[in-house]
């Protein structure tokens, strides 16, 4: 079955298409994509991974089914809810107040 390992940095992103055996797991194709030879940053022990944007809490034991897609996603930046928090009080102190 073919199946994707996708990555993505803010300057690049890299799709890996790999022909997998039934019953292959999230974690097994993403060592077979070898990406973390491509971007240092990655540790297949550590970091999360979903499949077509659902993260998967069992990697190890979750098995993927013909055209799915694994993702690797990287830590985030910033905090969504702070910068939620931030957006809207710094819309609050432009405000006018009557």
């Amino acid at each position: 079955m073919e199946i994707e390992v996708v990555y993505g940095t803010a300057e690049t992103q890299r799709v890996v298409r790999l022909k997998v055996v039934e019953g292959t797991t999230v974690y097994e194709a993403a060592t077979l994509s070898n990406l973390e030879l491509e971007f240092p940053e990655i540790d297949l022990e550590s970091i999360p991974m979903g499949v077509f944007g659902v993260r998967v809490k069992m990697a190890t034991t979750t098995i993927l089914h013909p055209g799915d897609r694994v993702e690797l996603y990287r830590p985030l930046i910033v905090d969504p809810k702070e910068s939620r928090r931030s957006r809207a009080e710094f819309q609050k102190r432009g405000r006018v107040q009557k």
